[in-house]
């Protein structure tokens, strides 16, 4: 397992005094991408631990921890989608065993099957602990499945419920989870754990991840990659955009990818049209303010609206040089009108 994260020391001990009034359910929220489940994996295997070590941290050592880093811990159990589970790259054409896309929910069956885990007593004798992440990818079957154990936990188990909205969860399992917030990490912390892990641009890859360090690392690699230089250079003069060309030079290109990175540019646009602020491209401030003097806010709202459709088109597109022509059509009309 991996060490805590170094914005995540006073978490850390918040849970350690939590951990001494134990709660049966536990939620913990934050953005995605600033390391909840590390720290929920972290903090069920200190529980589980035979000799914890100073600030109750796991040994690492004992047959205890062996188990848990070797997933059989016979006291713990991890739920979670089967796209997540899925060893290797998640990618859009991969197929599970069976020949079906791996699913992205929680199902019902997955949480029946904690039914003998919870009905059984503790291997060691003490904690038990059940680690479901994202919780809100349960479906509604699901989620009413795991209500009932919420509603009458045996002793000595513990639900953690990891989410990154929360919003979407029924009131009644919200209800009956302890709610632990989860801060971001200051822009400062995690630029400098950044650099540790050879992030070549720390300050830019934060920014454009929404300040969630551990999406900046996997975002790194895109953020010098050709296509997205190609977009971005593209995008900032609409009037000379020629859009056939640049969807030629991205059709090998993630549709879903090059949406997103449209989205975080509009997303600045409009904050810089109404607060004169911007989020994902620091460095471009000076022609994301010129660029917003003539359009107008309904026209960036639109925008916006047509780039949640495309994303959801992304997902089936079957020509993704057609799809990136009307995409980028789309972009120079409505900032040029």
């Amino acid at each position: 397992m991996k060490d805590i994260y170094p914005w995540q020391k006073n978490d850390w001990a918040r849970l350690q005094e939590l951990s001494k009034r134990p709660a049966h359910a536990l939620l913990f929220k934050g953005t995605k991408g600033i390391g909840k489940l590390d720290l929920a994996m972290n903090f069920a295997q200190s529980l589980l631990c035979e000799h914890p070590q100073d600030s109750d941290f796991f040994c690492g050592k004992c047959p205890s921890c062996h188990w848990f880093d070797q997933g059989s811990h016979p006291d713990f159990r991890l739920l979670q989608p089967e796209t997540l589970s899925q060893e290797g790259e998640e990618g859009e054409d991969f197929k599970s065993i069976s020949g079906k896309k791996p699913s992205k929910q929680i199902s019902v069956d997955q949480v029946r099957d904690l039914a003998d885990f919870i009905g059984m007593s503790a291997h060691q004798g003490g904690r038990r602990v059940i680690v479901i992440h994202p919780a809100e990818a349960m479906n509604t079957n699901a989620a009413n499945a795991l209500l009932k154990n919420l509603e009458e936990p045996p002793q000595g188990l513990l639900f953690i419920l990891v989410s990154h909205k929360p919003q979407q969860l029924l009131p009644t399992i919200l209800s009956r989870c302890l709610s632990f917030a989860l801060p971001a990490p200051d822009a400062a912390s995690a630029t400098r754990w950044l650099t540790e892990q050879g992030v070549k641009n720390p300050a830019e890859a934060l920014a454009t991840s929404g300040f969630s360090p551990l999406q900046a690392v996997q975002l790194d690699e895109q953020l010098g990659s050709e296509e997205r230089d190609k977009l971005l250079r593209a995008v900032r003069q609409p009037a000379e955009l020629d859009v056939f060309a640049l969807a030629e030079a991205l059709q090998k290109t993630e549709q879903v990818l090059v949406v997103q990175w449209l989205q975080q540019w509009c997303y600045d646009l409009s904050s810089m049209k109404q607060a004169g602020k911007l989020r994902y491209h620091p460095g471009d401030e000076t022609v994301i303010r010129k660029l917003v003097e003539s359009i107008t806010p309904l026209n960036l709202a639109r925008l916006q609206k047509h780039l949640q459709t495309a994303k959801r088109e992304a997902q089936h597109t079957l020509n993704p040089k057609l799809f990136f022509e009307s995409l980028l059509l789309a972009y120079r009309q409505l900032m040029l009108e």
